[in-house]
């Protein structure tokens, strides 16, 4: 099975979208399955799973009745309140739907940077933990040392760090955020989106400017608990859904079969708990 593991739709009458860049921005306008889904099919991709793109939860409401008319969405990983004390009610009602498979905070716009460790904040990933969620984790590198004492307050939460924590690839920067990574690395409930780098790349990247970043990631988690994540349409910005997943291959260089297998679809497939076959 192959799956694109990060991918957004978005409505720009439904619902807002603040971090969006203004017009003329390439995103500012509807993307809907009918966008994507002649991409996947042409590259031989099962599917995808879709992934919210603001904090309102009637947006994963949305997106699992799109599910319901399109086989291709996998799953949905969608927005809630984890600050809510009643945020169990609205996962008894989202967990109705198969096709809900994680939840997902944009953390790196909040202006505290200690978000995730917030009392209240903690409560809503521990309701995560005892369902079984998958929680998706949006940071950026100086988020990563918080990441790693939340590991230990949620050990056994299920995360997976969406972009492979953007580091600063268009300034060669690994310092800091390499270290940061192998520690969390160390955890094995946590896996690794390798998506959304070509949009942290200089203007005219080239497939050299990630290869030392996916293969830093790549050795650190493994193929078990890496996935391809293509970030459509936000790629778009720098890149089409194909080149994403051209880069990502010869960034990675080769692989066995069986392990490509994994990071292209399988690894995604176990951690969201979709149906192989």
């Amino acid at each position: 099975m192959r799956i694109d593991s990060h991918q957004h739709y978005w409505d720009l009458d439904r619902f807002a979208y603040p971090w969006m860049p203004p017009a003329p921005s390439p995103l500012r306008r509807n993307f809907y399955p009918e966008d994507l889904e002649p991409i996947l099919e042409r590259n031989r991709f099962d599917g995808s799973i879709v992934v919210q793109a603001t904090a309102d939860v009637n947006e994963a409401r949305w997106a699992l009745e799109l599910s319901k008319q399109h086989p291709s969405i996998l799953g949905v990983v969608g927005w809630v309140d984890l600050t809510d004390t009643k945020v169990g009610v609205v996962l008894d009602e989202l967990q109705r739907d198969p096709k809900f498979v994680g939840v997902r905070h944009i953390v790196h716009d909040e202006p505290d940077d200690r978000w995730l460790l917030r009392p209240d904040v903690i409560q809503g990933l521990q309701e995560l933990e005892r369902r079984s969620i998958p929680y998706d984790l949006l940071v950026r590198p100086q988020h990563l040392l918080v990441a790693i004492e939340l590991i230990d307050r949620v050990p056994n939460l299920h995360m997976v760090v969406d972009h492979i924590a953007k580091p600063l690839i268009a300034k060669q920067h690994m310092e800091g955020w390499d270290r940061d990574m192998e520690r969390i690395s160390q955890s094995r409930n946590v896996s690794v989106k390798l998506s959304g780098m070509i949009t942290e790349a200089r203007k005219n990247w080239i497939v050299e400017d990630l290869r030392p970043f996916v293969q830093h990631v790549y050795q650190l988690f493994g193929p078990e608990r890496c996935m391809y994540g293509s970030d459509w349409p936000v790629c778009l910005l720098a890149g089409t859904w194909k080149e994403t997943l051209a880069a990502l291959t010869q960034a990675l260089g080769p692989l066995p079969q069986a392990a490509r297998n994994q990071v292209m679809g399988e690894t995604a497939a176990t951690f969201y708990k979709v149906p192989i076959g």
